[in-house]
């Protein structure tokens, strides 16, 4: 087992309360559980994310933490949150990594594979291991 392991389990979802397809603004939401499922513990320092809808429109989202926060996972220990984002279309993918910093000091990455976003409500939820 590795010092350094996370997984990283995303749940996309449409949110039609949200969205205008007529003024072409489709709304998604994401559920991401972030597990430590290494020996060492990790803290989440800084999210990058590249979203892109299906007309090759892509925007690429950096920033410090998740929702506000930068959680430190003890070996063993999970976080969820939930975000969102805006398509001009119907459907898209997201994809990205996390940078985390364990106790050790050691710095590591942790890719999130491309998930579907659809507004059919088909979206693809995905299961990434780093």
């Amino acid at each position: 087992m590795s010092a350094y392991a996370i997984q990283i389990d995303v749940l996309p979802q449409y949110v039609a309360e949200q969205s205008d397809p007529l003024h072409k603004v489709f709304a998604f939401a994401y559920t991401i559980t972030v597990t430590n499922t290494g020996t060492a513990p990790a803290q989440l320092i800084a999210r990058h994310w590249i979203i892109q809808d299906d007309q090759g429109h892509s925007e690429e989202v950096k920033g410090l933490g998740v929702v506000g926060q930068q959680p430190l996972l003890a070996p063993g220990e999970s976080f969820q949150y939930t975000s969102g984002c805006r398509l001009r279309t119907a459907s898209g993918t997201m994809h990205g990594s996390y940078f985390f910093v364990a106790a050790d000091g050691h710095r590591f990455d942790a890719p999130i594979d491309t998930f579907v976003l659809d507004a059919s409500g088909s979206g693809v939820s995905g299961r990434t291991l780093h």
